[in-house]
């Protein structure tokens, strides 16, 4: 069983802030709900759907090429944040696995959040129970604990995580029970 040490802590949060930042600033999540808010009080699903779908569009190109950037300047990106030398590596490790799934991250952000902008909260609230609380942190222990990836299979996990959240939001958007929703 491998321990993570607190310079792969150190290097763990030093690589997430960026990520977590970039992903706050992406507002497409928000104009979504409230376009779909807007458009099921006007009585119109198919708009409030077609709303999600452009917003998801513009937020995988906003943060699909953001992830880019930090998958090719991982390591200067983390040089921001720290230059110890037995950080950045590690840092720079996490930020580039983590950037992988920032497409899926986009969608997912946007589908969860028209659940939201619907009125129903209580799916988004399940679907982060699973991917994040049930999946991600059980993961992310299995991953870097009882395999050879050590510190990386956190890294791993947090990307099937958001990505698993993507496919779950959209599995259940598109059964459009949603649109049911009295606003």
């Amino acid at each position: 069983m491998m321990r993570t040490t607190p310079i792969q802590l150190a290097a763990a949060i030093a690589a997430c802030r960026m990520p977590l930042a970039e992903m706050r600033r992406s507002q497409n999540t928000s104009a979504g709900a409230t376009l779909v808010g807007q458009n099921l009080g006007a009585k119109k699903p198919e708009r409030a759907e077609k709303a999600v779908k452009i917003a998801g569009l513009y937020n995988m190109i906003f943060l699909g090429t953001l992830g880019l950037f930090f998958v090719i300047f991982a390591e200067p990106v983390i040089s921001l944040f720290t230059n110890d030398p037995a950080i950045a590596p590690i840092g720079a490790s996490c930020l580039r696995t983590v950037s992988y799934g920032f497409l899926f991250y986009a969608w997912g952000l946007v589908i969860t959040q028209a659940f939201n902008g619907a009125g129903d909260t209580f799916t988004p609230t399940l679907i982060n129970l699973f991917c994040f609380w049930l999946w991600e942190i059980p993961l992310a222990y299995l991953l870097s604990r009882h395999t050879s990836l050590g510190v990386r299979g956190a890294f791993f996990a947090i990307t099937i995580a958001f990505s698993t959240l993507a496919v779950v939001s959209y599995s259940i958007f598109r059964r459009g029970k949603w649109k049911t929703t009295k606003v």
